[in-house]
């Protein structure tokens, strides 16, 4: 097949991305040729599976607290069927039972969410039943859920000792709600402190990602800039993100990743007690707020500009009535970006016109705007652009840098179909990605005819089974919406032309 013209994914080289941390076996090695002072790192990382025995010591204390709940489950069974127990005796019972489930629900936020965040992660992507709570778990999330558990494991017991007063000593009281009021006051800090905490946690990112994406670049480069590789964004350095011709950015990488927290918008602290009026002291409250506004826009655009949509396209102004499928639920549902959350992909078949991508492009920007790199190109691009960096021989460090891009978008597969290397190659950029980040793929065939496409039925299968396996497919049945009035105009004839 002819060699695809230079197009807008045509660099001579790309910014490397730090690729987002995948599960490592328990024997990390360090790979060769590395120095002896970071094999001793790899080694110092590695200790870290000596704490997975700890949090299955837990799991066994689970058990206890297991067979403690159904113990003193039976004993009320039995209590209230003898008749021995009054209202009062039935409401401590229960109370107990839910002191055992809260301590138990407190281990397992310990053993889950301490596991994934200092040994290893667990690999629960697109498991139905997967916690809210695990996906943005830190430890700084991980301190406040466990004061906020032992607030409420401490409301439970002092309950118990209010329902039992008369048998309960007055000193056990004053000292019970002392502590009561020790731990609510614990939170309280904690909670208050999380706040500044993640946003220098994100500030140091931001920063970081500056200081990446600031790499010189050769004029006429297209210099995305890797940042940090964090899916926020924000830290990301780009090129003036206009599209001349083919050619994109121009190889200044700007970052804006001092975006963040930038100090010269914080402080005017000479104007604070200096006679000023309230209207000024509430402007000086205000103008951060304002700058932080509109420097999240800015971002927001940044990405955008940088994600190379052919248009911008909007999921509220999708026209679904020329559409027999799918339901508009399906299409809100996807809106919400769960699965670039879950790494899982979207598949949309249809035939022309049919608004796959629009669809496409629209998840993209949603996507930027929450603050996810994204980077569109029509499939034959990607073929393109792989093909090259096989040829410099840098493959490998290509698939790596798009793991800084939580979301791929392959438009048109199928309209143009793939010589051999190509459709190797591109299988080899899905199965990269597989259970690592998100893509979404648009093609007018249904799976069983990518056999042409690929020009390789075993290999165009290999590729249906990694994309498909976590992911929404999304068939669009209905007529195209640039033709359907079409057909009444050539069957009526043109207005004027009849007489």
């Amino acid at each position: 097949m002819q060699e695809m013209p230079v197009s807008r994914l045509d660099p001579p080289s790309w910014p490397q991305a730090a690729a987002p941390a995948a599960p490592v076996a328990p024997a990390a090695s360090a790979p060769a040729g590395t120095s002896p002072m970071t094999t001793l790192g790899y080694a110092l990382f590695a200790t870290r599976w000596l704490q997975a025995p700890l949090y299955f010591g837990l799991v066994a204390a689970q058990g206890v607290y297991v067979y403690k709940f159904f113990s003193e489950l039976w004993k009320l069974v039995e209590h209230v069927i003898s008749g021995r127990v009054d209202e009062t005796h039935v409401m401590l019972a229960v109370l107990k039972l839910v002191d055992v489930v809260m301590i138990a629900n407190l281990l397992i936020m310990v053993i889950v969410g301490g596991y994934e965040t200092f040994v290893s992660r667990i690999g629960l992507q697109g498991h139905r039943d997967q916690p809210e709570w695990l996906s943005h778990v830190n430890s700084n999330v991980l301190k406040v859920k466990l004061a906020t558990a032992i607030v409420g494991i401490s409301s439970v017991h002092l309950l118990q000792m209010f329902v039992d007063v008369h048998h309960t000593p007055e000193h056990d009281l004053l000292w019970g709600t002392v502590i009561h009021m020790a731990f609510i006051v614990s939170a309280l800090i904690l909670a208050y402190m999380s706040g500044p905490m993640n946003a220098h946690e994100h500030g140091s990112r931001a920063a970081h990602g500056k200081g990446d994406g600031q790499a010189a670049s050769p004029p006429g480069s297209r210099t995305e800039g890797a940042g940090d590789g964090w899916d926020d964004g924000d830290g990301s350095g780009y090129g003036d993100g206009s599209r001349h011709g083919d050619n994109w950015g121009r190889g200044d990488s700007r970052g804006s990743g001092d975006d963040w927290g930038s100090g010269d918008s914080r402080g005017h602290g000479d104007d604070r007690g200096s006679g000023g009026t309230a209207e000024e002291a509430a402007a000086t409250l205000v103008l951060p707020r304002q700058a932080a506004s509109e420097r999240a826009v800015a971002g927001t655009e940044a990405r955008i500009a940088a994600a190379g949509f052919p248009a911008r396209k909007e999921l509220e102004a999708f026209d679904a009535t020329h559409l027999r499928a799918p339901d508009p639920l399906v299409l809100d549902r996807l809106g919400r970006l769960d699965f670039v959350a879950r790494r899982e992909n979207v598949v949309f078949l249809g035939g022309p016109g049919t608004g796959k991508t629009h669809l496409a492009v629209a998840l993209g920007v949603r996507a930027c705007e929450a603050g996810k790199r994204v980077l569109f190109a029509p499939a034959p691009e990607w073929g393109a652009r792989l093909r090259r960096a096989k040829a410099a021989g840098r493959l490998a460090d290509e698939l790596a840098a798009l793991d800084a891009y939580a979301l791929l978008v392959v438009d048109e597969l199928g309209y143009v179909p793939f010589d051999p290397e190509s459709a190797n190659l591109f299988f080899q950029l899905v199965a990269h990605r597989y259970e690592r980040a998100s893509m979404i793929v648009t093609s007018d065939r249904p799976f069983g005819r990518w056999g042409e496409v690929f020009g390789d039925a075993g290999i165009a299968s290999a590729t249906v089974d990694r994309l498909v396996h976590h992911a929404e497919v999304v068939t669009l049945e209905g007529d195209s919406y640039r033709t359907r009035g079409l057909a009444g105009a050539t069957a009526g004839g043109w207005p004027g032309l009849d007489g």
